[in-house]
């Protein structure tokens, strides 16, 4: 085996191992995160308590899981004395935050010119590419720690105005980059933005605490506030932040026309799958609109995935295969070809050739939404595909052509 072939098997299995490990902590964090929302959410309140209660509870919770029963209880500040075996949470969102950042490192840093930079938006040297992301990671954190410092006492004006912000966030990076770089770097500034408020805000401040116990003191109730709010800033967070991770597996959410506006309606959608679970956690009901609301912005964004399709009316009625197995020759053979010849690609990527009749009728389907309905593919349109080339593929397969 060549030293060639055996990097490629390193970074491979690497990549796959990081991108597992990603998984792994992200899993923890947010099955962590939810739990303790949804345990705060369901406390019995100080009136309900039973008067045996310690004063200094703010609630209780009796819960069944695992053939095991668990009485909880939650101070209004802190316990008169510090506990021996406290349990912090706090690594699992920092070992997230990490494999992320080196898995786009690896990935979108590393493949820049095929995952970050579209040349027919920004012609981005690398190195700048590189520059945007990494101050937009830390820029609009500093941004969004201000918001919150500013309007903490209007947590509903603080939402709007951060709600605002992802939407120019949402915009501003399909000006720069890629549909899939887009989309995944608003991804990244959300979590970075989750991770931030874990290590700058809520452990400080639990820190704080602490430190004030040990030393005799009563805790100023105001740290707790403080780490509670962006607690809850992250638990709505979190689920548009899992859909722009996967949505990389899918041309139509990230790579066509009014792929920024879907992103901000993600937003929108994690928030009332998210509030219907609180609302069930706090007994308020069961606020099954809010199931409607989020399958309406579901449909939005499916139809603004089709929209650019409609609107183009090509008007083209037939569409030879030689035009299409021309195209394919062209534009998509260096890469998908049983010896890719493109420079860093040693095996067709998800091992798809387009060499033969047959290959290409194969996949068919995913030329027609890869490369027809969207423009994932080429990768940041490094082969320059046209238009209208593009709108011969959308023809050949609308037409029926792939099954001739």
């Amino acid at each position: 085996m060549g030293a060639d072939i055996f990097l490629l098997y390193i970074s491979h299995w690497g990549e796959f191992a990081l991108r597992w490990l990603h998984v792994i902590t992200a899993i923890a964090w947010v099955g962590s995160s939810f739990y303790f929302i949804a345990l705060d959410l369901g406390l019995r309140q100080a009136p309900q308590l039973p008067k045996k209660a310690p004063k200094k509870i703010q609630g209780e919770a009796w819960q069944v899981h695992g053939g095991g029963f668990y009485h909880i209880q939650k101070y209004l500040v802190a316990p008169p004395n510090l506990p021996e075996d406290l349990t912090w949470f706090k690594w699992e969102s920092y070992a997230t935050w990490l494999s992320g950042f080196a898995l786009m490192v690896l990935v979108y840093y590393g493949g820049a010119e095929l995952y970050l930079i579209d040349a027919e938006k920004m012609a981005l040297p690398i190195w700048g590419a590189v520059a945007i992301s990494l101050a937009s990671l830390g820029g609009v954190w500093v941004l969004y720690h201000w918001l919150c410092r500013v309007l903490m006492a209007r947590p509903m004006l603080l939402m709007l105005v951060l709600y605002a912000l992802l939407v120019a966030l949402s915009w501003g990076f399909y000006q720069v980059f890629s549909g899939r770089g887009a989309f995944l770097h608003l991804g990244a500034v959300t979590a970075t933005i989750m991770s931030a408020n874990v290590f700058f805000v809520i452990i400080p401040n639990q820190k704080i605490t602490v430190a004030e116990l040990k030393a005799g003191r009563t805790p100023d109730a105001r740290y707790g506030q403080i780490a509670k709010l962006r607690s809850t800033h992250n638990n709505y967070l979190v689920l548009p932040v899992l859909f722009l991770m996967l949505s990389g597996h899918y041309p139509l959410a990230f790579a066509t026309e009014y792929s920024w506006l879907m992103a901000s309606l993600v937003f929108l959608m994690g928030v009332s799958i998210r509030h219907y679970f609180n609302a069930r956690h706090a007994s308020q009901g069961n606020p099954l609109w809010l199931w409607l609301i989020t399958l309406v912005l579901f449909l939005v964004i499916m139809g603004l995935s089709l929209l650019p399709t409609i609107d183009r009316g090509d008007n083209l009625a037939e569409a030879e295969f030689e035009d299409v197995s021309d195209i394919i020759a062209g534009r998509c053979s260096m890469c998908h070809a049983t010896e890719p010849y493109w420079e860093g690609i040693a095996v067709a990527p998800k091992n798809v050739v387009l060499e033969t009749p047959s290959q290409i009728a194969r996949y068919a389907k995913e030329i027609y939404l890869q490369s027809a309905v969207s423009d994932a593919m080429p990768p940041a349109n490094i082969t320059y595909m046209e238009p209208e080339e593009r709108a011969l593929l959308r023809a050949w397969f609308e037409s029926g052509g792939a099954d001739e």
